[in-house]
């Protein structure tokens, strides 16, 4: 039987209008001492996503920490770090760092291209993690303008070589890729990469996908959100992931993950529409159309925000209690 992993990308929103603090986790001036938000949100799912692996490399002592904080059979999906898949904006990080008489572009450039050191680092990060039997997929997501040519493919089949023995999940967001859908199976299942499938806005040069699986180890699935007036245009990044999804349109993707898990060996989906913590909200709906145990107690200020979960998820004292569950699970199913 595969496994079924469902979770969120993230677990830490601590600031702006869309923090999770005072909605899923307690507002900060009103935590007992010693509240673990990643404790916490390990109660209610058996996975997240790393997403500060894109802005750091991972640290060894931090990872260590995040496996001893976590239940057995907890999973940790980690984002590859920029340099790997995102050399444009490492490299002006990179300019903004170095004085103004060595920031020329073909310097800049060289500084920022990955080496296998940079491989070895990441990989030495990461190791706690896969030594606890807690390390998910490895997810390289690349960017909008990664397009499909020669010199792409080649890189993304060096990088997706060079990781492995590693569960591997590439996440193309250009349509070039899925324009030439039988080259780009054909890189990917020849690594047994997973080709990720990701809902959000469609525009003109989006990728288009069908949810099917291509690979039988691993299924990935990312939910953005559909936020299309705030995609592109926007106060805070943030903003681009104010988006919940209703029942009836994670319908879809329930019913895609039931008939996926049956064939593939580990399935992995998250939500990462993040804003004020709807990504729980979609999570919690699609365990439940899938029929999966709905774990944790959630806060009252949650079931405030999002009431048509109320029937669904059992509750405690801000989020901290421990009250009887739910006696009525009503399906979120239209």
């Amino acid at each position: 039987m595969s496994e079924l992993r469902i979770g969120t990308s993230g677990w830490h929103y601590p600031s702006g209008h869309g923090t999770w603090n005072g909605v899923f986790y307690p507002p900060a001036r009103r935590r007992p001492r010693g509240f673990d938000e990643l404790a916490f949100y390990a109660e209610h799912f058996n996975t997240v996503e790393v997403n500060s692996t894109f802005y750091g490399q991972p640290r060894a002592d931090v990872c260590r920490k995040w496996a001893d904080r976590t239940p057995a059979g907890f999973e940790f999906s980690v984002k590859l770090y920029q340099k790997f898949t995102h050399p444009k904006m490492f490299g002006e990080r990179l300019a903004g760092t170095l004085p103004p008489d060595a920031r020329d572009a073909e310097r800049v450039r060289a500084l920022a291209r990955p080496t296998a050191s940079d491989l070895d680092e990441f990989t030495r990060g990461i190791d706690p993690l896969a030594s606890a039997g807690k390390l998910g997929a490895l997810l390289a997501q690349f960017p909008p303008s990664f397009k499909d040519d020669p010199a792409s493919r080649e890189y993304l089949a060096h990088l997706i070589h060079a990781l492995g023995g590693y569960t591997i999940a590439v996440e193309l967001r250009h349509r070039s890729w899925s324009d030439d859908v039988g080259g780009t199976l054909a890189l990917l299942n020849g690594f047994g990469a997973a080709w990720v499938q990701i809902d959000e806005p469609k525009f003109r040069f989006s990728i288009r996908q069908n949810l099917l699986p291509n690979v039988t180890g691993c299924y990935y699935m990312r939910l953005h959100g559909r936020n299309a007036a705030k995609w592109w245009s926007h106060e805070k990044a943030e903003e681009r992931y104010d988006y919940l999804y209703s029942a009836d349109e994670v319908k879809e993707f329930s019913e895609t993950a039931a008939a996926a898990k049956e064939l593939v060996k580990t399935l992995y989906l998250y939500t990462n529409n993040h804003f004020s913590a709807k990504a729980i909200a979609n999570a919690a709906m699609i365990k439940q159309q899938l029929g999966e145990p709905i774990d944790g107690e959630y806060p009252p200020e949650f079931l405030d925000k999002y009431p048509e979960l109320r029937e669904v998820v059992k509750t405690g004292l801000s989020g901290l209690g421990h009250q009887p569950p739910a006696t009525s699970h009503r399906s979120l199913l239209p």
